[in-house]
């Protein structure tokens, strides 16, 4: 989960590396390279591409695709460490969406960090002027999205094979984002071409680590990890974008993460019967 998550953090720096491609263009050339590549290791291993439990699958696919046609676009319009950290509302979506999907259980302190990182959200869009009400929607949309994935994926831990798993978003985005790209498209130029590459290669690397992470360990337990992505994107951030921020937006990341990491800690804690 460590790798995946400074994976994913090199995939959204290359994402920023290019706003002049609209983001469902990006995501296209995502969904061609992981497709291929999905393709040749599961031909490799002689596994099925189509997998046990289909319908579940195609959720997976479907909310995965969602999640990231918000989150791309998102990603082109505010700052990459804010961007990461309204990301970090999914395993909040996941641990209450869990209580319906997977059967996890969700404890009453818990709901007190889950608001506390709410709070570190508004803190974020009051005192950031970068930051409109129309990206909060978005972040929490995509993240929303995200938490579902993710209990697709643990619902699949022991049917599927992890790039079963990871093809069926490609399967799903491929048609979606070829459609919508042919009325948007703007050509890449020279460097353009390499760092699209790079986002689809990143993203498989991370997917595939993440997938892994999910399907080996409960939600809560690995999560956490995920949150050190927010100091690779802080560090991105200010080298290669000139990203700064008040103290007040400092203390709302700060909430955020919080928030999640409590819940996660919390829920480690051992209780009696």
């Amino acid at each position: 989960m460590l790798f995946a998550s400074f994976t994913f953090t090199l995939m959204k720096v290359c994402v920023k590396l290019i706003p002049h491609i609209p983001a469902i263009e990006i995501i296209l050339f995502r969904t061609v390279i992981s497709l291929g590549i999905s393709l040749f290791f599961l031909t490799r291993q002689r596994v099925s591409v189509w997998g046990n439990n289909k319908l579940v699958l195609v959720g997976r696919g479907v909310t995965g695709a969602t999640a990231l046609i918000i989150y791309f676009s998102l990603l082109q319009q505010i700052p990459l460490a804010t961007a990461s950290t309204l990301q970090y509302l999914a395993p909040i979506f996941t641990a209450v969406l869990g209580i319906y999907l997977v059967g996890e259980r969700v404890q009453k302190l818990q709901w007190l960090f889950f608001a506390m990182s709410f709070a570190g959200v508004l803190v974020i869009q009051g005192f950031d002027p970068r930051i409109s009400f129309w990206h909060l929607l978005m972040g929490i949309s995509a993240s929303f999205f995200m938490g579902l994935a993710y209990n697709f994926i643990r619902k699949l831990k022991s049917s599927e094979h992890p790039l079963v798993i990871i093809i069926y978003f490609p399967m799903v985005m491929l048609p979606i984002s070829g459609i919508w790209s042919a009325f948007v498209w703007v050509q890449p130029q020279e460097w353009d071409w390499l760092v699209l590459i790079l986002v689809g290669l990143f993203t498989q690397i991370a997917q595939f680590l993440m997938t892994k992470a999910y399907q080996k360990e409960e939600l809560s337990k690995v999560s956490i990890l995920t949150y050190i992505g927010i100091i690779y994107s802080l560090a991105f951030g200010f080298f290669l974008f000139d990203e700064t921020y008040n103290m007040i937006t400092y203390a709302g990341m700060a909430l955020v993460l919080s928030g999640v990491i409590l819940n996660v800690v919390w829920k480690k804690v051992p209780r009696k019967t």
